[in-house]
């Protein structure tokens, strides 16, 4: 018979539970509200009791704020504590995930940082021809890894005269649009951030004048005009060896804490 290592199943667990330990102090928060309001609800036909009894023998109508919490106290304690370490539960999974956003905020803060030096190495060493010929075959390669939705049912920029099947890098999302198009949009939000009543623009905002539809991290990135305007790149790539297909990519890439001064 197989023995079993109890200490790495503890082990794993243990690494389980603290991987999931927003989740589960949310859930535990959530269910204990809802817990604390059932308790209550319970709690009241018995409190309602009590203060009757307490009008008998006070000989009042109508009792104080303070006479009625004397009586009744005792039957919202299964609620005040369930409450109470709900509280307790959902305040703890927000410590949590303002901890992990922070330790995530300064791994990417890092590699943009190794990235940007690396890059400026790599030109520095092989020039900035090679370098494109480099970017160009790894868009080549984006597409054969994502190729386009073979029904095409894809969005269209507004405004564009010429529109062409575009790619976008950063997410590999596929649209109809031009370069002239998407330069316009560019120069049109790098205007607003260095007129305008903010010095900043997200990276949904940048979708949203394009015409695509927003994603989930597009307002913790963005760009901010001391840190380098939005600076878009193309390249003309085939798809399936005969489609044109136009990669955007950023020479600039959005950052993280865009709109901290």
């Amino acid at each position: 018979m197989r023995k079993i290592d109890w200490k790495g199943l503890v082990d794993n667990v243990g690494r389980t539970l603290r991987r999931k330990s927003p989740e589960i102090l949310t859930g535990v928060g959530i269910g204990g509200m809802i817990t604390t309001t059932i308790l209550a609800v319970r709690a009241t036909p018995e409190a309602l009791r009590r203060i009757e009894a307490k009008k008998r023998k006070e000989r009042h109508k109508k009792l104080t704020v303070i006479q009625t919490v004397q009586a009744t106290w005792l039957c919202y304690i299964p609620a005040g504590v369930t409450g109470t370490v709900s509280v307790a539960c959902l305040v703890g999974a927000s410590v949590v995930n303002g901890r992990r956003n922070a330790a995530l905020a300064t791994a990417y803060s890092l590699a943009e940082n190794t990235l940007r030096d690396y890059r400026s190495k790599v030109v520095e060493t092989i020039g900035e021809k090679k370098e494109e010929a480099i970017l160009d075959a790894i868009d080549r390669d984006r597409i054969e890894r994502n190729p386009p939705p073979p029904n095409g049912d894809m969005p269209m920029t507004e405004g564009a005269v010429a529109p062409v099947l575009c790619m976008d890098a950063m997410f590999g999302r596929y649209f109809y649009s031009d370069v002239e198009t998407l330069k316009r949009a560019m120069n049109k939000l790098n205007w607003q951030m260095n007129n305008g009543c903010e010095p900043y623009i997200s990276l949904n905002e940048f979708y949203m004048e394009i015409g695509l539809s927003t994603v989930d991290v597009g307002d913790d990135l963005g760009w901010r005009n001391d840190r380098g305007l939005i600076d878009l790149r193309f390249s003309s790539q085939l798809v399936n060896g005969h489609m044109p297909c136009l990669v955007m990519s950023h020479n600039n890439p959005p950052e993280y804490g865009y709109s901290e001064a």
